[in-house]
């Protein structure tokens, strides 16, 4: 494996492990029946309208959506280097801003820090940046 999937897998396994605290937080305020069964209008969880959990559960929920959001595109960059044999450093480096970055993009975003979030969120855009101009360089 190179270390540019590393990081790859790396950055995978962390965002899916980002849901567990407002799902165990969901569990342990209403239980896990009451966690796993579906509204009426067929909602589920914190997509349910009538939800009201703790602020920090509500914020990491948005969190982990963000970090799937933006996950597709930065395997699929790594994956084309991959795949087109580029052996540019700045693909390694790439990756790992993009790792570092979004780990503290939801650290921040679960604290509830203003400002900070965005320059974060940012400075791993441009790791997502930097590999594909790496590529299409």
């Amino acid at each position: 494996m190179t270390a540019e999937l590393y990081w790859l897998a790396l950055t995978a396994v962390v965002t899916m492990f980002m849901g567990f605290p407002y799902v165990l937080e969901r569990i342990a305020r209403i239980g896990g029946i009451g966690a796993a069964n579906y509204t009426t209008d067929g909602t589920a969880g914190f997509d349910q309208p009538s939800e009201t959990p703790p602020q920090w559960a509500a914020r990491a929920y948005k969190a982990h959506r963000n970090a799937l959001e933006s996950l597709p595109i930065v395997g699929i960059l790594v994956l084309i280097a991959h795949a087109a044999g580029v052996n540019d450093p700045n693909v390694l480096l790439g990756i790992q801003i993009y790792f570092f970055a979004r780990l503290a993009h939801y650290l921040i975003y679960v604290l509830g820090l203003p400002i900070i979030r965005p320059v974060v969120f940012f400075i791993a855009w441009g790791g997502m940046a930097l590999i594909a101009y790496t590529l299409l360089a």
